[in-house]
């Protein structure tokens, strides 16, 4: 999977730029070295709706809660990832926990 990362998406944060509580949709994943890849198999896909759950108390790293489990990721690892501003209809539902 190929991806222009380097270039500027109209509306788009990375996954670490997220708020506590704050849900949005992958729009794409850098993929240039075996990390990216990696976030790819973990299930970080276009279109995966992701939520963050916590943060430690100095701010790295951050749960993320995705395709029915929970990620813990490094704030360098999570800018890999970019989101979508628009809040996201089918977010995983954590009100419960």
């Amino acid at each position: 999977m190929k991806s222009d990362f380097n270039t500027p998406s109209e509306g788009a944060l990375s996954l670490a730029d997220l708020e506590l509580g704050e849900s949005a949709a992958v729009r794409e994943v850098n993929t240039r070295d075996a990390i990216g890849r990696r976030l790819l198999d973990l299930g970080l896909l276009p279109g995966t709706a992701v939520r963050v759950i916590r943060r430690s108390p100095l701010g790295d790293p951050t749960v993320y809660e995705f395709r029915g489990y929970r990620l813990c990721l490094r704030r360098v690892d999570a800018a890999r990832v970019r989101v979508g501003s628009e809040p996201v209809s089918g977010a995983p539902d954590t009100s419960a926990l």
